[in-house]
């Protein structure tokens, strides 16, 4: 993967943004479960109360507080209330009396106060709750009883009752007080301040205030928070995707594009290399698999660890003392995927083998389709076909039931993690250690943690396939051609219009220990024709591959109008040939698009007389669309004799200096070929004309005949000189003459 890096560097600023905004997805759905809890700790368990000092008491409330404070805890009590008149207006304008209607003429109010000082009046009056408590047990331990349930239930105080109590506090000694007040202190500071709320829901009552609307606009609010939070959240998921799908599919686009502009500049030695049906799955099906991992790996590489650490991080706000829960939970599920992979990950390094073998047979059975039914091996090819299919299958079937197996057990290890901490919860909400809602939010947090450890193993499914696409497409992209253009490449001789020498060419194929071709020396002059015949693998159609350059020399050296061909770029050298292959190989679109491949700009004249030269314009014209006839991918609603002449009109149409005729005529009636040479010679002109043949009939007249035997040039003349002067000519043209023809 980090060989395609640069790839990215283009979409780096989406891919910077998609974080950022991620980022913010996941503050949104980790803040979630705290407004859930803080929904149930403060909004249903403490009826909308925030804090344990109330923002209005009595003079008699105040009073009976501050008995059970110390010296300190009374200072800041004193300075944080202020004594106001019911008449006395609140800061939104409303008479206190009119927020609580109960109360005596006077109240005292919170003035001056700020999020910090809270945490000190919170603990003072939760304090001051439990020294309460401490000395009501005193007093009745004194009294020979432990029940003080008759006057302090925490779900329903009853105020006027303490307060009737407050003459007996009073003459309690001083030191009872201290001791209730250490005890206090030793609690824990949320049940501190859950106890000093329920005294401060008695305290509001006691001045008539609607609790239950207090608890009405505490939900509505945090509800609406969440709802703002939830639709923020859900607007980055969606903005993710979308910058995500872009990001894939242009990263995807380049690299099609820089693939198929590699494979074009690819020499035959390259095509040695990699098999075709190996580099049409590359452009297709390894591309996707990147496509697919950034795709999903930007929303899910990217998002899952800030969930699993931001989730860890606010479970442990909630509840230290179950931290350990959450550490099984990781260790069990990082245990779970170092074991999926190391099963996993091999059969993710042959799949796309298998697909490649897939593709090269499905290839082969398509391609060759007629010689299939012509020798009956339908069944063999279904076998062959069967066996490479039920390979993959195997294959990808082992890795789903892997992968299958994940979920199952990530849902086992969730739920047995959830009933975990709901059994270790209740235990500390009944020892008064933790809220519900804390214990709620702690369970989704854990849930959280593993949904994000669920992601990253859902990526395992990802991105071993398309390490190993990324892997099989870096190595097309890496591969160092072996024939490149010069960096100050040279200008024809214009003075040697289309002369071709060959000197001393030596040329061995890669791998291969004997060279292919040893000392050919020959000169093709323009307005001649030098024909090349010899036995099969003599060497025919390396020479013609080696003029166009699709291969390198091993010695020697190609001149083509007096310069070495390896001075200059490949494509001003290949503009100055008309190549016909030995296979015609037509491209799908009209028989005049296909005439016109190598001259654009050609008239339509100029293609019809192509076509003339080139005996094509017979069964053209038979055609209902003449010119405008389509031609299939290949091909293949053409004959193997048309798509010879149609290969022939498109190198005539291009009007080149040198035109190569690779075993182009063997398709080809002896009638159709005789024309077809005489109405050559007299197009071709000036050009020089190389032709590879079979037949000895197509180069009789040739003015030059190289004969190859084993790489090697066995005889050079005409037709009469060779046939006297060359055994190997003669032997060939006694097969394919009669006596009168060889006289």
């Amino acid at each position: 993967m980090i060989r395609l890096k640069k790839y990215l560097k283009p979409f780096i600023i989406g891919l910077v943004l998609a974080i950022i905004l991620l980022f913010g997805q996941a503050l949104c759905d980790l803040n979630l479960p705290n407004f859930m809890s803080d929904i149930v700790n403060v909004g249903i368990q403490q009826s909308g109360i925030e804090h344990a000092a109330p923002d209005a008491i009595s003079i008699n409330g105040l009073k009976f507080m501050t008995t059970f404070m110390s010296d300190s805890e009374k200072e800041i009590v004193n300075s944080s209330y202020e004594l106001v008149l019911g008449t006395d207006k609140d800061s939104s304008g409303k008479e206190y009396k009119d927020i609580y209607p109960d109360l005596s003429e006077q109240l005292y109010v919170l003035t001056n106060i700020y999020e910090l000082s809270y945490d000190e009046l919170d603990s003072a009056f939760g304090t001051a709750t439990w020294t309460l408590i401490n000395a009501m047990r005193f007093m009745a331990e004194q009294a020979g009883t432990t029940n003080t349930s008759t006057t302090f239930d925490a779900n329903n105080i009853d105020i006027t009752k303490l307060y009737q109590m407050q003459p007996m506090f009073d003459t309690l000694p001083a030191t009872v007080i201290s001791d209730a007040h250490d005890k206090a202190l030793s609690n824990d500071k949320t049940l501190l301040k859950q106890s000093g709320i329920m005294v401060s829901k008695a305290l509001y009552k006691e001045l008539g205030a609607d609790v239950e609307s207090i608890q009405t606009a505490y939900i509505l609010r945090i509800g609406l928070f969440m709802l703002i939070i939830a639709l923020f959240g859900g607007t980055a998921t969606v903005l993710v995707s979308l910058i995500s799908s872009k990001i894939a599919a242009g990263v995807a686009k380049n690299l099609r594009r820089d693939m198929f502009n590699k494979i074009e500049s690819f020499s035959n030695s390259e095509f040695d290399k990699f098999s075709t049906s190996s580099l049409i799955t590359r452009c297709t099906n390894d591309i996707t698999q990147i496509q697919m991992l950034l795709m999903m790996g930007i929303r899910m590489i990217c998002y899952a660890p800030i969930m699993g650490i931001g989730g860890i991080i606010m479970a442990l706000n909630k509840s230290v003392s179950m931290s350990w829960i959450i550490a099984v939970a990781c260790i069990v599920l990082i245990g779970l995927i170092i074991i999926i992979i190391a099963i996993a990950m091999p059969k993710f390094k042959a799949i796309q083998k298998l697909v490649d073998k897939l593709n090269l047979v499905s290839r082969e059975c398509l391609s060759g389709l007629m010689v299939i039914r012509a020798f009956g091996t339908q069944e063999h090819e279904k076998q062959h076909f069967e066996a490479a299919n039920g390979d993959l299958t195997k294959t990808t079937l082992f890795i789903n039931r892997v992968m299958v197996f994940m979920m199952p057990a990530m849902m086992l290890i969730m739920n047995g993690i959830a009933l975990l901490i709901v059994w270790v919860g209740a235990h500390q909400i009944a020892n008064a250690n933790m809220q519900i809602g804390d214990m709620m939010a702690f369970i989704q947090y854990s849930m959280q943690i593993i949904m994000s450890f669920l992601m990253i193993s859902m990526m395992f499914i990802f991105v071993p396939r398309a390490a190993v696409s990324a892997v099989r497409i870096a190595d097309v992209l890496e591969i160092e051609n072996s024939i490149v253009d010069p960096k100050n490449s040279k200008a024809f001789n214009i003075n040697k219009k289309g002369l071709l020498e060959f000197k001393n060419v030596h040329f061995r194929y890669h791998g291969a220990e004997e060279d292919a071709l040893y000392d050919i020396t020959f000169t093709a002059k323009p307005g001649q024709t030098t024909a090349i015949i010899g036995a099969t693998g003599s060497g025919k159609t390396t020479i013609a591959s080696l003029v166009l350059r699709f291969y390198d020399i091993t010695e020697g050296q190609i001149l083509l109008d007096g310069v070495d061909i390896r001075g200059v770029t490949q494509k001003d050298l290949r503009s100055k040939i008309g190549y016909v292959p030995q296979k015609g190989v037509l491209l799908s679109g009209t028989i005049a698009s296909n005439i016109k491949y190598g001259e654009k700009d050609a008239t339509d004249s100029e293609v019809k007389t192509a076509a003339k030269v080139a005996q094509a314009l017979d069964f053209i014209s038979e055609k209902p669309d003449g010119f405008e006839s389509l031609i299939s991918q290949g091909g293949t609603n053409v004959s193997g004799g048309q798509k010879q002449r149609l290969s022939i009109a498109r190198a005539l149409t291009k009007k080149p200096e040198i035109f190569i005729f690779d075993d182009s005529f063997s398709a080809l009636d002896f009638k159709t070929d005789i024309k077809l040479r005489k109405a050559l010679k007299e197009h071709t002109g000036d050009s020089t004309v190389l032709v590879v043949a079979q037949r000895v009939s197509t180069i009789m007249g040739a003015e030059q005949i190289i004969v190859l035997d084993e790489g090697k040039i066995v005889g050079n003349g005409t037709h009469k000189q060779l046939l006297k002067d060359c055994p190997q000519y003669f032997e060939i043209a006694s097969s394919q003459l009669s006596q009168e023809e060889l006289a």
